[in-house]
């Protein structure tokens, strides 16, 4: 039996008042028509990352509307995840080479995971490079099921070599789910593609509106200065999320605003082994910095802790070289934070005009940071602009909505 996830209880009455009244509606339409719908999600980790996040609240709407939807997670030890981890760098472009050992650990888990499924399911939901052989590896598994695989990353510019290993497994699939067009693998004819971008929980610990004596009490408490101006960036410490090139731009801006701070925080994941590489490469390269501060989930900066340091963020930066959707950035423009980004995957899609500023280089982002810095009404405004976007497009509901059109087509209903 594959490790089932148990997410909570969420209700979609609770978005209510958030979401326009037609979209609401529009769910509660579809969910009549899916009642009984049995869904089973398949990711690679239970905690660290976007995937995760968006399954603790995606899974338990899906309940309260009626399917009968469970959450596993697959079969993984440290060879498996090092396999996977380099296939992941490798869709986003890393150079690799794919050896036959490689393969082999990729193929083995992948069958023990499938070996697993010990129900019978309307929809299986699988998601990212990890379990994406489940289907090939199903063999006599309900012929009536329908299986979507869902890339959660940017493939415009693949390692040809991992590419044409997936390909076949990826076609096979009944729906191939990307964020956007421009995600998808030039050259690569998908059958039955569909575009449904992400979306974060408004009301989930991390985003849910805090008190500002509350964030500034727990932001203090982690030795950070709420009385000088600070720049957050909250993603995992890997090369792609470039944490170095952050602390270049924090190092421009000082000469401009020296009082300024630095924070990065990042989420450590059991399947990322490469992150506590990265992370002392990050401890080494600030060089003992007192106004440069390092957290992550191992060192009790949590979901709570997170919604503070960007609630209380004078700039939320995230200066990706290669991003998914980059639902950090998402996070950001809903608490109303100005926004310094860089021009890739799916961040120039949440930037409405006026509400952030794309960049495309560490003197940019320099120039960006210290001018918010220096005109708060600029960055007020700013922020107002991408919290009402993100209202409009990126929200879970609106989410939940893509799923269960993208069920009602595959299943016929």
């Amino acid at each position: 039996m594959l490790q089932r996830v148990n997410p909570g209880n969420k209700s979609l009455a609770d978005y209510r008042s958030i979401v326009r009244r037609d979209l609401y509606d529009e769910i509660c339409d579809l969910a009549g028509r899916l009642e009984g719908a049995r869904v089973l999600h398949i990711n690679a980790t239970s905690f660290g990352g976007g995937v995760a996040e968006i399954l603790y609240t995606l899974v338990p709407l899906m309940r309260d509307v009626g399917l009968q939807t469970d959450w596993a997670v697959m079969f993984g030890a440290e060879p498996f995840f090092n396999v996977t981890k380099s296939f992941h760098n490798a869709l986003q472009g890393a150079d690799y080479e794919l050896s036959v050992e490689a393969r082999a650990i990729y193929e083995e888990y992948n069958r023990q995971s499938a070996a697993a499924l010990d129900e019978e399911w309307d929809i299986i939901f699988v998601h990212d490079p990890q379990p994406a052989l489940m289907k090939h590896f199903s063999g006599g598994y309900s012929p009536e099921t329908k299986w979507i695989w869902r890339c959660h990353i940017d493939t415009s510019t693949p390692n040809r070599q991992v590419l044409d290993y997936l390909e076949p497994y990826i076609k096979d699939y009944d729906a191939q789910v990307y964020t956007m067009q421009e995600y998808t693998p030039p050259d690569l004819e998908l059958p039955n593609l569909v575009l449904i971008p992400p979306a974060i929980d408004p009301l989930s610990p991390k985003n849910m509106a805090l008190p500002g004596d509350d964030a500034r009490y727990i932001v203090n408490q982690f030795g950070v200065d709420t009385e000088r101006p600070f720049i957050v960036q909250v993603s995992r410490f890997d090369p792609w999320k470039d944490p170095l090139g952050v602390i270049d731009v924090y190092r421009a801006v000082k000469e401009d605003v020296p009082e300024v701070q630095l924070v990065l925080i990042g989420s450590m994941a059991h399947d990322d082994p490469e992150g506590w590489d990265y992370w002392y490469k990050t401890v080494n390269y600030a060089s003992g910095d007192q106004d440069i501060f390092l957290f992550s989930n191992l060192t009790n900066v949590g979901a709570i802790e997170v919604n503070a340091f960007q609630s209380l963020a004078d700039v939320v930066i995230q200066k990706s070289i290669r991003e998914g959707f980059g639902l950090v950035v998402t996070e950001a423009l809903w608490k109303a934070r100005p926004l310094v980004a860089s021009r890739v995957g799916g961040i120039p899609m949440q930037v409405a005009k006026g509400g952030g500023i794309l960049i495309d280089t560490i003197p940019e982002a320099a120039a960006a940071c210290a001018k918010l810095l220096q005109d708060k009404d600029f960055a007020f405004e700013m922020g107002r602009r991408g919290k009402e976007h993100v209202r409009n497009h990126y929200l879970t509901p609106r989410l939940l909505r893509d799923d269960l059109l993208l069920f009602a087509k595959l299943l016929g209903v």
